[in-house]
């Protein structure tokens, strides 16, 4: 089984190829939830993810100049843009479901990419039957995972007395690496993984301590939505892995629109996990000194504004409602007037006489405002009840 060795040893190898990656203190996150919160923040590794630690570290021992790898996106960038550095021609097989972002950005590394299939285990499969190139795993390689865990070697190198360090898993090679390299140096450190309820393999496969396959849902953690955990990486996580996290969608939209607000960080929905399972669980860490993983900031532009609006929806800051009017001059006017008195900023509003079951004399509105918090909301909501608005 792999061991710290391995990992030191990976950490010398990748070191010029790799950026040592910050751990920047959140006062913000650490007010919100009564803790002492740190980001390890993979987010501005080389291609934006943790993925490029663990490529360098498998390409630099192979003789094949050819390889092959499947990957939803981060892994292709990672082997695109480490098979170019070390003049190693490199093929990606990503499922039509992939992000195009993500995989112009990996033809943009110099990768021939292909799509092939619907799932990342079709795209997978295809990929490991190609025998004219050598197959480079995502994360069930321990190589793949000894770079990987050189993470959790800056982790500790750079903050003493942590208490826990928070893990998105997908696969399971980073909180593989993780565990390995954080328990060795640091052996009273919990790992904790964090999974998106979408995609829930890891977290079922601890529960049972079986490997245990899941198909994944559609989930904007996609970078982590495999439907089943690397065997060799299970093999770690039961050895050396305390706990795992469920969170869902809106908790992660939430924590991208923290990252983004409070701490000017692009971080993935894969990234976001930890930060959602801090949030969903401020009152089992509170007191304690917690590193949060983002492990990348790959995230699909075309996504942001609609994750965006989820977010802000999710925390209280926008509300959507629709009303019944009186449908005479001056009943939208008084209607808007007291959204403003309240200081309410209305974002939309969309008026409709022909809705159904609409009683005759009657309008329709619906609308979505801006306010400062839940409180806000529901003070605003309440006045135009008690003003005679029927509101739903």
């Amino acid at each position: 089984m792999l061991d710290l060795k391995d990992i030191q040893t990976a950490a010398e190898k990748i070191k010029n190829s790799i950026h040592k990656t910050p751990l920047i203190h959140s006062n913000s996150f650490s007010k919100m939830t009564g803790s002492e919160v740190y980001i390890k923040a993979e987010n501005l590794q080389k291609t934006g993810s943790f993925k490029v630690r663990g490529a360098f570290n498998k390409l630099c021992d192979i003789s094949r100049r050819k390889v092959i790898a499947a990957s939803m996106g981060n892994h292709a960038q990672a082997v695109a843009f480490a098979a170019g550095r070390l003049g190693i021609q490199a093929k990606i097989v990503m499922p039509v479901t992939a992000s195009i972002v993500k995989e112009e950005a990996a033809r943009a590394y110099g990768a021939q990419v292909i799509t092939h299939g619907i799932s990342f285990k079709e795209a997978f499969d295809y990929a490991r039957s190609q025998k004219d190139h050598t197959f480079i795993h995502a994360f069930d390689d321990e190589k793949i995972i000894a770079g990987q865990g050189t993470t959790g070697i800056e982790i500790i190198g750079d903050l003493d007395n942590i208490d826990a360090v928070l893990v998105p898993v997908g696969g399971g090679g980073l909180i593989a690496g993780i565990s390995v390299a954080v328990k060795s140096l640091s052996p009273g450190t919990m790992i904790i993984g964090v999974q998106s309820a979408a995609a829930t393999s890891g977290y079922d496969s601890f529960k049972k301590k079986a490997v245990c396959e899941m198909q994944p849902l559609p989930t904007i953690a996609d970078g982590i939505a495999i439907g089943k955990i690397g065997g060799t990486a299970f093999e770690i996580i039961e050895k050396y892995v305390d706990d795992m996290i469920l969170v869902d969608e809106d908790s992660i939209a939430a924590a991208i629109l923290l990252f983004l607000e409070r701490k000017k960080l692009v971080v993935e929905g894969a990234g976001a996990v930890t930060l959602a399972a801090l949030l969903n669980s401020s009152g089992s860490f509170s007191g304690k000194r917690i590193v949060l993983l983002a492990s990348g900031g790959n995230i699909d532009f075309t996504m942001v504004d609609r994750i965006i609006h989820r977010g802000l929806v999710t925390s209280g800051r926008i509300g959507v409602f629709n009303a019944v009017l009186d449908d005479v001059p001056g009943s939208l006017h008084a209607f808007t007037g007291i959204v403003f008195s309240h200081r309410g900023n209305i974002l939309s509003l969309v008026h409709d006489r022909f809705a159904g079951n609409l009683p005759m004399g009657k309008t329709k509105v619906a609308v979505c405002i801006e306010v400062r918090s839940r409180k806000h909301l529901e003070d605003i909501l309440s006045d135009l009840d008690k003003k005679g608005f029927d509101v739903r």
